[in-house]
């Protein structure tokens, strides 16, 4: 029997996400992030199966994140022109956390990243912003290639690297707003979604308030 309505939905979730120490390297090597950047498997509480790990993280030069996909038989399938039917990952930002909020506003954002579809022959990595869909108002999109990303191919899925910038981060402070709201989704082709919070029939690509708070700590 499917579930309605999920648990996740009947929880508002604050999690901790720990300031990255050291310079950031992108190489598509996840090995090097620490435990503590790992994003709780919370799809466990509604039963559903995961495929892959998320990791976020902060400094003052703005947000890292990166993700791992396990269990594929095929090759990633990423197109930048169509992002939302690509193998991607996507991270939703609200940098002022107004959780009880149905509508993005300015400091909303969504960020896509691909592992593969970009440069010569499409096998380099694409990072790129969208608009959030029915936000009472948008953040100015990023230029082409201001979000500097690494990824890597494995025998059974792919990985990802990216730092998204300050200055692409409207209202990123973390000296005055310790507390950002977020949601990380996995999307694969083969493989299915993998949200951190609910799926799309809740509306999480356009609703804030169904995103978790994120504590920024040292």
């Amino acid at each position: 029997m499917s579930t309605l309505v999920p648990n996740r939905f009947l929880f508002r979730f604050e999690l901790p996400v720990y300031r990255w120490r050291g310079a950031a390297r992108l190489d598509g090597d996840l090995s090097k992030w620490p435990a503590r950047h790992q994003l709780p498997p919370l799809h466990t509480i509604d039963g559903q199966p995961g495929f892959g790990d998320v990791y976020l993280a902060w400094s003052d030069d703005g947000v890292l994140v990166a993700a791992q996909v396990r269990g594929k038989r095929t090759t990633a399938h990423c197109d930048p022109a169509h992002f939302r039917q690509s193998d991607h990952v996507r991270l939703m930002t609200d940098m002022r956390d107004a959780r009880d909020i149905r509508r993005a506003t300015r400091f909303c954002q969504q960020f896509y990243f691909l592992p593969t579809g970009g440069g010569r022959g499409q096998r380099q990595p694409v990072a790129g912003a969208a608009p959030v869909a029915r936000a009472k108002e948008n953040a100015p999109l990023p230029e082409p290639g201001a979000i500097p990303i690494a990824s890597r191919l494995t025998p059974d899925g792919w990985a990802i690297e990216a730092q998204i910038p300050a200055r692409v981060l409207v209202g990123f402070d973390p000296s005055v707003n310790a507390r950002i709201g977020f949601l990380a989704m996995l999307e694969d082709r083969e493989l299915g979604h993998q949200s951190l919070t609910v799926d799309d029939d809740l509306n999480w690509w356009c609703d804030p308030s169904t995103w978790v708070t994120g504590v920024l700590s040292d």
